[in-house]
């Protein structure tokens, strides 16, 4: 995720993070790190149906709250479009389809692009949950060329404009899913 895509403003790019950060580690079943001399260089959180949650914290949930708020003055709203959007594709897949998971968040190291990481966290993740139907949102802000690259099927695609401090960013968000 490049947050610095939507605002170049330091406190701004921190609070999302950290918030996006936290809501996920919250909502995964599944947490798969890659580590290269003992440093994170990438993750993949996943939130599978039956699976306990694999991690949790009342200050994570409090900053999380915190963290909303203030974004819901910051923003005034702005990024409301972008999960309305999300909703709609999702209840759209779910008339043909009964995914077991989400995939939330797959990151790695910019440095590091390129290097088969992504897809080490990947290929672990299909070992944990062969046969599996999962799906994912992603936008064109976001390396989604990785998905196309590796199988997912691109359920949906709708542009959208987000308005965030009157400046117009538009975007492409994407549905994937794939059978692991």
């Amino acid at each position: 995720m490049n947050v610095d895509y939507y605002t170049d403003k330091p406190f701004e790019i921190y609070l999302y993070s950290k918030y996006f950060r936290y809501m996920e580690l919250l909502r995964a079943t599944q947490i798969i790190g890659a580590y290269i001399n003992g440093e994170m260089v990438g993750v993949l959180l996943a939130d599978m149906e039956g699976e306990k949650k694999a991690y949790s914290s009342v200050t994570s949930k409090i900053f999380i709250k915190t963290a909303e708020l203030l974004m819901g003055i910051i923003f005034k709203g702005g990024a409301n479009v972008y999960e309305e959007t999300n909703t709609q594709m999702l209840r759209k897949f779910r008339e043909k389809h009964s995914p077991d998971g989400e995939m939330n968040f797959l990151a790695v190291d910019p440095k590091l692009n390129g290097k088969g990481i992504g897809t080490i966290l990947l290929n672990e993740f299909e070992k944990r949950e062969k046969g599996k139907l999962i799906y994912l949102f992603t936008d064109s802000g976001c390396t989604y060329q990785f998905y196309d690259k590796r199988n997912f099927d691109r359920n949906f695609e709708r542009d959208i404009v987000l308005n965030l401090h009157d400046k117009n960013i538009p975007l492409k968000c994407f549905l994937y899913s794939k059978i692991l």
